[in-house]
């Protein structure tokens, strides 16, 4: 793996990781647009299976407000985010693009003006006719200000994870509250606090860009939506409206699998890309 840090147009810097990248004479890279609340780090065991599946180079990178690359602005919206993506590709010489979660909303938007040729996505945290709603912000907003990181966490976890089979989201507030102060001092409980006032500036700017799903139609032809079995239920909500609409699209439904499903990087689903990349 290599690692390099880009310029942007407006003199941001974004951090780079290229996985497999003597492999670029195979031909283009994918590149790997990650979530809200995590790292490109955490996507290295991914970028790795993925590389070696396709034979092909995996680019993943830190969007702003991680790593080394730059700081989110205050008046960020997801043209930010749309624009390093091009960015990304540019440099990479990568027409194919692979989004999760948060990463999959900035895909399927950017897809609409930029080049992407083949477009994959996980679970990703569109909005189309308001179905990603966040009740929970102001509750969040109220325990940050008044200094409870824990609280505040825990308002955002268990918002995020509505309709999901996870545990967090079935937990009481105060338990939840009282897990986060037991691993505040963990490497994960640390990442989280960390990145949480970005998360909810993200969730925001998704709720803002919410629109009915015929815009999608600017989408490549090939596309590929997947969507975990045990993910909360408003993922396949928005993917399922825009697959209606896009007639070339492919939708998937990962057996057992969550909305970490790819972070744990499953064989089924990396056999599942690199069918689809492969074209």
């Amino acid at each position: 793996m290599t690692r390099e840090n880009i310029r942007t147009p407006d003199g941001g810097t974004l951090e780079l990781f290229s996985t497999g990248a003597e492999l670029a004479k195979a031909g283009s890279g994918i590149v790997v647009v990650p979530p809200s609340m995590v790292t490109a780090a955490d996507y290295t065991k991914f970028a790795q299976k993925l590389s070696a599946a396709l034979g092909r180079p995996v680019h993943t990178f830190n969007r702003r407000g991680r790593g080394s690359s730059s700081p989110q602005p205050e008046d960020y919206t997801l043209d930010v985010d749309i624009r390093d993506l091009d960015t990304i590709m540019k440099h990479t010489s990568s027409t194919d693009v692979f989004g999760h979660s948060f990463g999959g909303a900035v895909a399927l938007h950017a897809a609409r003006t930029l080049p992407v040729e083949r477009l994959a996505v996980y679970d990703p945290a569109v909005s189309v006719n308001h179905s990603v709603t966040a009740d929970w912000t102001a509750e969040y907003e109220r325990a940050a200000a008044a200094g409870d990181d824990d609280r505040a966490l825990a308002v955002m976890k268990r918002g995020l994870e509505s309709g999901g089979s996870s545990f967090s989201s079935r937990m009481p507030l105060s338990m939840l509250t009282l897990a986060n102060k037991l691993t505040a001092g963990t490497s994960e409980g640390r990442q989280q606090r960390d990145m949480m006032r970005t998360g909810v500036r993200e969730i925001k700017a998704i709720i803002a860009a919410d629109m009915p799903a015929e815009p999608f139609l600017e989408l490549p032809l090939e596309t590929l939506i997947v969507v975990g079995e045990k993910s909360p239920a408003y993922f396949g909500v928005a993917c399922g409206q825009i697959h209606d609409v896009l007639s070339g699209s492919s939708y998937t439904i990962l057996p057992g699998m969550g909305h970490d499903g790819v972070i744990k990087a499953p064989d089924r689903l990396i056999q599942e890309l690199s069918d689809f990349f492969a074209g």
